[in-house]
């Protein structure tokens, strides 16, 4: 497990194939309650090339000094990532 958010990460490796790849990571948020938002690629077998790119939201829980995973949120489609977007810049808009 990792001991700093900066060594936390969602790729994964099955049979030497990097199934889950991660593109990018934004941290929401740091302390004993971390959250992340990473984007990524997944593996497609059948086609032997990589998924479009996809989001999940990742929290975790640093104890004992290590963090670990303690939810997750998948993002299902980029229609999807566009509502969340849409959903909280309107209610941000009026925080100003």
């Amino acid at each position: 497990m990792a001991e700093t958010i900066d060594e936390l990460t969602i790729d994964w490796e099955e049979d030497g194939i990097l199934v889950c790849k991660e593109l990018d990571k934004v941290v929401l948020s740091k302390g004993a309650w971390s959250t992340i938002i990473f984007r990524y690629q997944q593996w497609d077998k059948k086609k032997e090339e990589y998924s479009p790119d996809r989001y999940t939201i990742r929290r975790y829980r640093k104890m004992s000094g290590e963090y670990k995973a303690q939810g997750k949120f998948n993002i299902s489609s980029p229609d999807q990532a566009r509502k969340i977007i849409d959903a909280l810049e309107g209610w941000l808009k009026d925080e100003k």
